[in-house]
């Protein structure tokens, strides 16, 4: 029995930083509204005519993670993209990645759990490996939110909150079992799907009746979030998970190196940090620097933690998700 663990990591976010003072002026907001409900200060927002896309953002972080993980792009075996912002609604961006690249004519699969998403395709892609399927899996996720926001104060509620960006991780075989992921714990709760959610297009309005209504009043193309009873939902959930996990493996909550949250809301994280009773140095957060970037939020974390040294050899580091579906889990792996 093989295991998987990560060899390299890469992010890319856009250039251009968007400020809560910028959004004041486009809807009826201030910093100190959205640093007090959020813990956001800036994040990143594809500038109109740039050439930035998810596939395109996933790419630049796959081509460093490739490199830092010291393979080539035709020793990748699989690739696995989360995302819910694909920049087509069919083909998925995976196979995107694939041409991009120039790889060989490799398998690639889509993981539409949205925050959960980075969470998820790690977990496919430790079984994977872990069977002795593939040697070395790219994992990405990446997010394009600002094209799809109502920017307007109709939509502050959502639109502050997200950022668009990507991050990257090679997954490779190894047979020190002692080492990389070392357990997975997935959850789902769909009764609560509309409660984070964004309703049209769907099969019950699709082209024709979209054309037919043309009404600028329809807000279901927009991400509805009801975020009082997702932040309820998730820090049980979060809890849950991490739990969950440290369980199955015998591990103790002071065990934890680096938990890596999704990073949703930086009052949702503190909760959790509070709870498990964890330093400032054991939790990593950096949604005050690019929001919320749903499945991308995890790996640009982590790989930021790495970069920053805070991530060591033989470190015990939590991975948790909780969003849209409701969908939630961790990874718990040695570093």
């Amino acid at each position: 029995m093989y295991n998987s663990k990560i060899i390299g990591l890469g992010k890319y976010v856009p250039e251009n930083v968007v400020t809560n003072d910028d959004l004041s002026k486009m809807m009826d907001t201030n910093d100190e509204w959205i640093q007090e409900r959020t813990g956001i200060k800036e994040r990143r927002w594809i500038e109109k005519g740039s050439e930035d896309t998810s596939a395109t953002m996933g790419a630049k972080a796959a081509r460093i993670a490739i490199e830092r993980a010291g393979l080539t792009k035709d020793e990748i075996d699989f690739i696995v993209f989360a995302t819910l912002s694909p920049d087509y609604y069919f083909p998925g961006c995976g196979v995107q990645i694939q041409d991009m690249l120039d790889m060989p004519t490799v398998g690639a699969l889509d993981i539409r759990n949205q925050c959960s998403g980075f969470v998820y395709a790690v977990s496919v892609a430790d079984q994977f490996i872990k069977t002795g399927m593939y040697k070395n899996v790219l994992v990405i996720g990446s997010e394009y939110h600002s094209g799809g926001l109502d920017k307007t104060t109709r939509g502050r509620g959502v639109s502050v909150i997200f950022g668009d960006g990507a991050g990257a991780a090679v997954m490779s075989r190894t047979e020190d079992n002692s080492k990389g992921v070392l357990s997975s714990h997935l959850h789902s709760e769909g009764k609560y799907a509309e409660e984070l959610t964004v309703l049209g297009p769907n099969i019950k309005k699709w082209v024709p009746e979209i054309l037919e209504a043309n009404d600028p009043e329809d807000t279901s193309y927009y991400p509805y979030m009801n975020g009082q009873f997702v932040f309820k939902h998730a820090v049980v959930r979060f809890s849950e998970a991490i739990i969950e996990g440290l369980q199955a493996n015998n591990l103790q909550k002071e065990d934890i190196d680096m938990l890596i949250p999704h990073q949703a809301n930086l009052r949702i994280s503190q909760f959790v940090q509070r709870k498990f009773g964890l330093r400032d140095d054991q939790v990593f957060n950096n949604i005050q620097k690019y929001g919320n970037t749903t499945a991308a939020s995890v790996i640009i974390a982590l790989t930021e933690a790495w970069e920053e040294g805070k991530i060591k050899d033989g470190d015990t580091v939590v991975l948790a998700a909780f969003g849209s579906g409701f969908t939630w889990g961790s990874v718990i792996m040695k570093w």
